[in-house]
């Protein structure tokens, strides 16, 4: 079985994910809690890390099963085959959400638009665009994948 990559209605990923999990299929939604501030309070909030995908573990015959559920648009595509994403990429999703060490480390030299080398970790030598620099983290952009991923600050060299 291999896993897909389902395009979903803006939104609905979390939902999507919840139906298709209680249709037993295998799903990933991997979600980031964010702090969000408006102009009276500060809420946290649970937001899928990637925007309108979830994964899903089917076979080629059996892929079908999830356009029963409302939000499904289609699958995502690569060379006209729908993708398929290796187990080790979903892994590597899941290690680095689950990874809670966060070294201190001065940004201060970089901005957005720069283009880096991930140096530590399982994208280690990738090259990757800063999309946005927290106070631990930066939001990145791999070219080569075409993937937005949050990494420490650490793992990032110039």
């Amino acid at each position: 079985m291999n896993w897909y990559v389902i395009y979903t209605k803006p939104r609905w990923e979390k939902r999507v994910a919840t139906q298709l999990e209680e249709m037993e299929i295998e799903t990933y939604c991997p979600v980031v809690t964010e702090v969000r501030q408006w102009s009276d309070r500060k809420k946290k909030v649970v937001t899928p890390l990637f925007k309108s995908y979830v994964f899903v573990r089917r076979n080629e015959k059996t892929r079908e099963e999830v356009f029963e559920v409302p939000g499904v648009i289609q699958y995502l595509f690569w060379l006209g085959k729908p993708a398929i994403v290796k187990e080790k990429e979903i892994e590597t999703i899941k290690s680095w959400l689950n990874n809670d060490e966060i070294e201190i480390v001065s940004t201060d030299h970089l901005s957005p638009g720069d283009q880096v080398t991930i140096a530590e970790g399982d994208f280690k030598g990738q090259e990757a665009i800063i999309q946005k620099i927290g106070k631990k983290r930066m939001r990145l952009v791999l070219r080569s994948m075409g993937y937005v991923v949050n990494v420490r600050s650490s793992d990032v060299v110039e």
